[in-house]
């Protein structure tokens, strides 16, 4: 399998355990379970810390491995394949819609902003920098 397309499957899991994080018939305590595995990937505090090359990293998948094997074991597996479907269909209609304007307004007065400051930054250095050098 492709790295593109394992990364889109492990993004669709992640938009699947969101709704049914949402889903009023899932138990308490699978959202409790996927509260902590979150949690604990989020938090400063861990048993093994994150710098340390690759220990610090293991635990973090070990956490997370285990949370979405429980979730997957204690969700129905009605709600589960209807929040995959949700998920589904989101990830096709994303698809289908393309950049929208709001997005395009957004990259358009970032990439001006850059614009902005690069000039600003040359006009700054031709004013303020001496172009020979003094004897």
């Amino acid at each position: 399998m492709m790295w593109k397309q394992q990364a889109q499957r492990i993004h669709t899991e992640a938009e699947t355990f969101y709704f049914a994080f949402k889903h009023p018939r899932v138990p308490w305590y699978a959202k409790l379970v996927a509260v902590c595995t979150a949690g604990y990937l989020f938090s400063p505090i861990q048993l093994i810390p994150s710098f340390i090359p690759v220990i610090g990293l293991l635990d973090d998948f070990l956490v997370l491995f285990l949370g979405v094997k429980l979730l997957r074991r204690i969700i129905p597996a009605e709600i589960l394949t209807e929040c995959r479907e949700q998920a589904h269909t989101l990830d096709l209609r994303r698809k289908d819609e393309g950049r929208s304007t709001a997005t395009a307004v957004a990259v358009l007065a970032v990439a001006l902003m850059w614009l902005t400051a690069a000039i600003t930054a040359g006009g700054l250095i031709v004013l303020y920098v001496p172009v020979g050098i003094k004897k």
